[in-house]
């Protein structure tokens, strides 16, 4: 790669030089291949410099902007508008251009008491590099008063992370999206440099017909010398957990354990602290200031090691990380060599494994199934906003349409995305516009469905390696063919663990009980039939109860789920966990009878596991909850807060002659949004009974 050929004379390479040494702390740094000269090319041509770096994590991508902007602004340029997809990787960035003498300000979801102060300062000219995340690029505030100041005005842009551009990316972005109507704009004279660590040649390609024409793309070699990779398949939780309890505390150094779910991270990380290891657990719902605090600790070494969704993924960066095992296989080995690129990227040897379970594939294909919206799903939207003039909020719209929360504001920003799109949002409000969904966008989601379940099939592959897998992910990403290395001179890791700790992770997960919390409010709009809304009085709500396991989860979850849709009967083993957990859990105050939710489809199991449960614990059982015959669908089939709540008005009752006194347990087959347990506590409160202790045999969720 040649700098253009309008290239300036005032590049100082000394000054770029000591800028690096000054970044890394190494007197004696020296850049590696192509840095210096992505540096030049982005710094000293006149005309159109656009970008693309495809370097391997720990190469040092972020030295290349950092550089380049400090050189820019010296020589007067504009600040650098940085767009970065993850805080995480925000943070580590900040970090560094503190070293290099780079004033750097960012606006993201997690300082939003700061973008008054922040966008000041760039107005004033006291930034010299601005990181957001592509989601400002729809905030109206940052559209109006930093968007249009900025495009032309800017030293450089720089995408990082760009695969998320692409459809065919491991981890696209919708908000990414809207990057392609800004490269549009963007004069020739200002910059562009996209940088990814993880892309094929599929994505290399969208990536240029995005970015480019004319798009330089500075290509490296893949191959990592310092890791040993190894895959190891352990079909049941219990035994992976029993693995890593026993082999985490023979490996050097801190790491990450990667789950594919949140619940996962969470009872690894409790597992692990019961065998007196220093583990936390680090996922989406983690707290922005407690993220902080766990980066931090475990780039200290101040625990061994974090269990981890991918919200800990790209940009964190610890040279130092000596292992990353993952608890699953992901969906394709792009994600998986991203994810496992974080180990061993300044020391000489770190351990990349991977346990394999029996869960892997329907998680990776409930989430392959949930990254679009269906065909009726966004018809059941188009159709609920056709019917309002004024136009609908979210909430609005989850109270016509029978689709979750999360999915729903997904399926919003996809339309929205769209050119021409067939809705906007005015204010808090989503309205069509007179342009149709165009059938390219359901080309694209049976593209991209396929696309994903082929890279499945590949990591299936990747699984049954026994040797060569560094060699599968580079053909994979479609690097260079070359020699592969090995500088680690670490020894596999054995694939079992002793029959000792299996036992005690049995044990473990036939107690990791969860929690069901009272709900205080009534759904919005309020319970017709019941002529109940707002506050649920703390007189009429459930304390908190218990469930037993996750459903389908563990040796319990799958008893439940074989109980309810098989035998019929659930297992007297669900009778004597369950009274274990109540034996530990010590309700108070204590329950003197045990009732039980009716069901309507499967009225039976529930009813005579009650029975059975009273039984054990020398208790009355009473029926006082009965249906009342209005017909409704089964709870598991509305899809949110607002469907599942009005799909029981009205459908409960207490028969008054049954009715127990005093405390009471109240047992149900499984809890998923809460309003079963809510609606059954509050007829019983008002009918004169007693505190409500719900107990669900499963938690719907999770795995």
């Amino acid at each position: 790669m040649d700098a253009h050929p309008e290239s300036r004379s005032d590049y100082d390479p000394r000054l770029a030089r000591s800028l690096l040494r000054s970044g890394i702390g190494d007197p004696n740094a020296e850049f590696r291949e192509h840095q210096e000269e992505a540096i030049r090319y982005l710094v000293g041509g006149r005309g159109r410099r656009r970008l693309l770096l495809v370097q391997k994590t720990g190469w040092g991508k972020s030295f290349v902007y950092f550089i380049a902007a400090k050189l820019l602004r010296l020589l007067g340029s504009g600040p650098v508008i940085l767009i970065s997809p993850l805080l995480a990787l925000m943070r580590n960035q900040i970090a560094m251009t503190e070293r290099l003498g780079v004033r750097a300000g960012t606006i993201n979801s997690s300082n939003r008491d700061e973008w008054d102060s922040v966008i000041g300062r760039l107005a004033g000219n006291e930034i010299d590099i601005l990181l957001i995340a592509p989601e400002r690029l729809a905030n109206e505030q940052f559209r109006e008063e930093v968007y249009p100041v900025h495009l032309s005005r800017a030293g450089m842009w720089v995408v990082d992370e760009a695969h998320c551009i692409s459809d065919w990316g491991h981890d696209f972005r919708p908000d990414y999206r809207r990057i392609e109507s800004l490269v549009r704009r963007l004069p020739d004279n200002v910059p562009l440099l996209a940088t990814t660590a993880t892309a094929n040649d599929r994505v290399i390609e969208d990536l240029e017909t995005v970015l480019g024409p004319g798009l330089e793309v500075v290509r490296g070699g893949l191959d990592r010398p310092s890791l040993l990779l190894q895959t190891i398949d352990i079909p049941l939780p219990k035994d992976r957990l029993a693995w890593l309890a026993e082999q985490l505390p023979k490996l050097a150094g801190s790491g990450i354990i990667y789950t594919l779910t949140i619940p996962d991270a969470e009872q690894a990380a409790r597992w692990l602290q019961s065998r007196g290891l220093d583990v936390r657990a680090y996922t989406g719902p983690t707290d922005s200031m407690e993220r902080i605090a766990l980066e931090e600790a475990l780039i200290n070494n101040e625990v061994k090691a974090l269990t981890a969704t991918p919200a800990l993924g790209m940009g964190f960066d610890k040279p130092d990380l000596g292992f990353v095992i993952h608890y699953q296989a992901p969906g394709s080995v792009i994600t998986y060599y991203q994810q496992v690129g974080r180990a061993g990227r300044g020391i000489g040897g770190a351990y990349g494994v991977l346990l394999s379970g029996k869960e892997d594939k329907d998680i990776i294909d409930f989430f392959r199934e949930s990254a679009f919206p269906t065909r009726s799903e966004v018809q059941e939207v188009l159709d609920a906003l056709y019917r309002s003039d004024a136009g609908l909020s979210l909430n609005d719209l989850q109270a016509r349409v029978n689709i979750k929360h999360k999915r729903l504001a997904q399926t919003l920003k996809l339309l929205m995305l769209e050119t021409p799109a067939p809705l906007v949002k005015q204010g808090y409000k989503y309205q069509l516009t007179p342009h149709h969904l165009g059938g390219g966008f359901w080309e694209r989601v049976e593209r991209l469905d396929e696309i994903r379940l082929r890279e499945q099939a590949e990591m299936q592959e990747y699984i049954a390696l026994s040797s060569g897998h560094m060699e599968f992910l580079i053909e994979a990403l479609n690097g260079a063919p070359a020699e592969i290395g090995n500088t680690h001179g670490l020894q596999p890791l054995p694939a079992v663990s002793s029959y000792d700790m299996r036992v005690k992770a049995e044990d473990f997960l036939s107690r990791e009980w969860y929690s069901i919390e009272p709900r205080k409010r009534w759904p919005a709009g309020g319970l017709t039939d019941y002529e109940v809304k707002g506050n649920i009085g703390e007189d009429h709500r459930h304390l908190p109860g218990k469930a037993l396991c996750r459903w389908g989860s563990g040796t319990l979850g799958r008893l439940v789920e074989q109980g309810k849709y098989q035998d019929e009967r659930f297992s007297d083993r669900l009778i004597t966990a369950c009274v274990k957990l109540l034996r530990e859990w010590n309700p108070e105050p204590r329950p003197r009878w045990v009732a039980c939710a009716p069901s309507r489809k499967h009225p039976n199991p529930v009813a005579d596991f009650a029975r059975r449960l009273a039984a054990d614990l020398g208790l009355p059982f009473h029926a006082v909850l009965e249906n009342t015959g209005k017909s409704r669908e089964q709870q598991k089939q509305m899809r949110n807060s607002h469907w599942q709540a009005r799909n029981i008005d009205g459908a409960f009752r207490v028969n008054t002659r049954l009715a127990g006194r005093g405390p009471v347990l109240l047992v149900d087959d499984i809890v998923d949004s809460g309003w079963t347990m809510t609606v059954c506590a509050w007829l019983l409160r008002k009918h004169g009974g007693g505190e409500v202790h719900p107990l669900a045999l499963s938690k719907a969720g999770g795995s």
